[in-house]
């Protein structure tokens, strides 16, 4: 079925066209590179991998119910609206609150591919090319896994919200090369990891789990990549330069905060806007969700080298600051691992069914022989 006739809402023209800005850089020096980065491009060749087999497609999902949230965890939750619904429309409103969010991942996901390709172009480092080059195509698989997901077990998407929708153009049109880094690599990739995170930690449905874990697993390079490449420029800039990045992080993260209430999928349920956003607002779980959502953004910024005075309050007044000595490394090293347990679960249950098997054909054949 044509994506267009599964959208919840109408998202409009068919194409979202950014004008390009900035330069293709090309560079003639094939054989110096950081080597770390190179280490890092090694590992994106090495952890390639396909969608379409390692991810078991044939578990089920109940739409109504595809992620197992709490009842708590809703919005709506302990509001007259919540009281008033019955079983049915509180499990639309679960296959709604699934849509939005992944419907988001998904057109996070393309923002990415974009973005990466971008840095590919604009970027002078031949290491940062050969590296950028990978994550493109990791963000492709990510973007086919996230619309199959939404296709074949939700049923439904949501359009891309305006506020994700402003920070990826800010992002693109901004002809300094290091940007889609800064605007992706660390904003938009951060709050995903999070957000991901969140949902692949509380999930008790097993596919959305896996396609978390494999997803991070790949995001985890990314952002080990951003903070490589804008840690090495970052050092160079004067510090007014320092500053208009520090300007574009406060408003970025601002527009990420404002992102997550996930207004429309309450509007589509007859709430008018305006309490659907008081409501979203004094949901203690999404104050919550908010919180831990800076979790992989604030170190980052940190470790990049932009922590001036204007930022840091900014974050003080998100109440994130204290974040900001979070242990990254970990994080991503949790990730990474997370995935690899999986993998080794599910290869150890085949390993089981295959020998089962062989017994009862073995039994079977004994049985012909008697």
């Amino acid at each position: 079925m044509p994506t267009y006739d599964l959208y919840a809402n109408d998202p409009g023209e068919p194409h979202w066209q950014v004008p390009a800005a900035g330069s293709a850089r090309f560079g003639w020096e094939y054989d110096n590179g950081r080597e770390r980065l190179l280490a890092l491009y090694q590992k994106g060749k090495d952890k390639q991998w396909d969608g379409q087999r390692r991810i078991d497609w044939e578990l089920e999902v109940d739409p109504y119910d595809a992620l197992g949230t709490p009842e708590e965890a809703m919005a709506l939750y302990g509001t007259p609206y919540w009281t008033k619904m019955n079983e049915r429309e509180r499990g639309e409103l679960r296959q709604h609150y699934a849509s939005w969010q992944f419907s988001q991942f998904l057109h996070g996901e393309q923002g990415a591919m974009i973005c990466a390709a971008r840095i590919v172009e604009s970027v002078p480092d031949m290491d940062a090319k050969f590296y950028s080059a990978t994550q493109t195509m990791d963000e492709a698989r990510h973007a086919e896994i996230y619309g199959r997901f939404l296709h074949e077990k939700i049923g439904m998407l949501y359009p891309i919200n305006d506020n994700l929708q402003s920070l990826l153009g800010d992002t693109l049109r901004d002809s300094r090369w290091d940007m889609p880094y800064l605007g992706m690599q660390v904003l938009i990739e951060g709050l995903a990891l999070a957000a991901f995170g969140m949902i692949r930690d509380t999930t008790t449905k097993p596919l959305p789990k896996q396609i978390l874990a494999y997803v991070m697993q790949d995001e985890a390079r990314h952002v080990a990549f951003g903070r490589m490449a804008l840690r090495d420029h970052y050092r160079q800039l004067t510090d007014a330069e320092l500053r208009e990045r520090e300007e574009f992080v406060i408003e970025g993260c601002y527009l990420m905060r404002d992102r997550l209430r996930g207004v429309e999928v309450l509007e589509n349920f007859g709430i008018p806007k305006a309490e659907a956003e008081q409501i979203s607002e004094r949901s203690e779980f999404l104050q919550l969700f908010r919180r831990l959502l800076f979790s992989r953004i604030v170190p980052c910024v940190k470790d990049i080298g932009l922590w001036g005075k204007r930022l840091q309050q900014a974050y003080v007044d998100m109440g994130v600051f204290e974040m900001g000595d979070s242990n990254l490394d970990l994080l991503m090293a949790q990730d990474e691992e997370i995935a690899e347990k999986l993998d080794a679960e599910r290869f150890a249950e085949e390993e089981r069914e295959r020998v089962a098997e062989v017994e009862e054909a073995i039994e079977a054949g004994q049985r012909l022989d008697g």
